[in-house]
């Protein structure tokens, strides 16, 4: 199961240097606009130290954490919607993520430019929301326009779509995303092939200086953005960029850790945000263990075993038999297989049961 969240944001606010910070890969992070021409993309590890954990038990010989993919979209601009700078294509790799990461510039530095001279992550927001928006007018208006002949002639299903659109269009002039409009299972059905940009769930990044971050003292900017994030519940995280890059550049594990205790980070800054993207789409992650590999898997949450099998291989769901479950808190209470299936812990399902974050599956199938 690929999924992809893709970093978007006004010109240098910070997402390539975001980006080679979550993908460890090196693309130009310079202070000029438009750095970023072509989508960069990038594979990212989501930390799980529960499969560490299960290798350990069970004495795996390799460990496969599960991934998530991410997307470098170069900075939008006032206008973009209408094809300003390099809006259309952009404003087009975007419809083909899953989630928005969305990086708001509030650090200070006189060698990196910006669209103004004062900083202001609300209004930086504003500016990138409008251009989604207006987008998103944009196409419903569109399709408005492709289904009238078929509503004139009373069409019953043109005309449903047509009250959905009108609905949708009336809500984004007032500069309401799609993803906030109360829409019902039939409404979402109705305009899903129409891959509106403001549906897509947002997580917003706050780039602040290292200081600040080292520190853990934030600055008035920080605390704007995520004071805006409280009112509005929206999913909001500070980080500097620029130190998460360093850190994860720094290959010496001990000095490494050095760091770390030295300015009493826990955890890094994209270990809680890759975390958090990966809150954001509603995944969990189940665990399997065969050919000696313990491996974690992402699935959304709410999900059938026998479609859970697909995700390992299309066979696994074609032929789906039973499964054999248990899970990771009972392996670390029993601490192995024979001692789980004494204790009653270790079950097995039919394809309607719906797996839960932290189940250890062996699927069983017959093609």
């Amino acid at each position: 199961m690929v999924l992809q969240c893709g970093i978007v944001g006004l010109p240098n606010v910070g997402k390539s240097t975001l980006f080679n910070a979550l993908t460890s890969a090196q693309v130009p992070a310079e202070i000029y606009p438009f750095t970023t021409i072509d989508p960069n993309v990038g594979v990212v590890s989501v930390p799980d130290e529960r499969l560490s954990h299960i290798a350990e038990i069970l004495n795996s010989e390799k460990v496969i954490p599960t991934t998530l993919r991410i997307v470098d979209i170069a900075g939008l601009i006032a206008g973009s919607h209408k094809g300003e700078g390099l809006g259309n294509r952009f404003l087009a790799q975007i419809r083909e993520v899953d989630a928005i990461i969305h990086i708001v510039r509030c650090f200070s530095s006189e060698q990196v430019s910006h669209i103004s001279d004062t900083l202001d992550p609300v209004r930086d927001i504003e500016i990138v929301e409008t251009e989604i928006i207006l987008k998103d007018l944009e196409t419903v208006n569109k399709r408005k326009d492709a289904i009238a002949k078929k509503v004139k002639v009373g069409d019953k299903e043109a005309i449903r779509e047509l009250e959905v659109l009108t609905l949708l269009a009336s809500s984004l002039d007032r500069g309401l995303p799609v993803r906030n409009i109360d829409l019902d299972e039939d409404e979402q059905t109705i305009i899903s092939h129409l891959f509106l940009l403001s549906s897509k769930p947002v997580m917003y990044i706050g780039n602040v200086n290292e200081e600040e971050e080292t520190s853990h003292h934030f600055g008035k900017v920080g605390k704007q953005l995520l004071s805006w994030g409280d009112e509005n519940h929206e999913h909001v995280l500070l980080l500097s960029a620029a130190l998460e890059e360093e850190l994860t550049f720094l290959t010496d594990e001990e000095e490494h850790q050095f760091f770390m205790d030295e300015w009493d980070i826990g955890k890094t800054g994209l270990e809680t945000l890759i975390n958090e993207a990966y809150s954001l789409l509603d995944l969990i992650t189940f665990f399997s263990t065969e050919s000696n590999h313990a491996q974690a898997w992402t699935l959304k949450s709410g999900t059938a075993v026998n479609q859970a099998a697909g995700v390992i291989h299309t066979d696994f769901q074609r032929g789906f038999i039973k499964a054999d479950v248990y899970h990771y808190n009972d392996l670390m209470t029993y601490r192995s297989e024979t001692a789980l299936r004494e204790a009653g812990k270790f079950r097995t399902e039919g394809k309607d049961y719906v797996v839960q974050d932290g189940d250890i599956i062996f699927f069983k199938f017959n093609v």
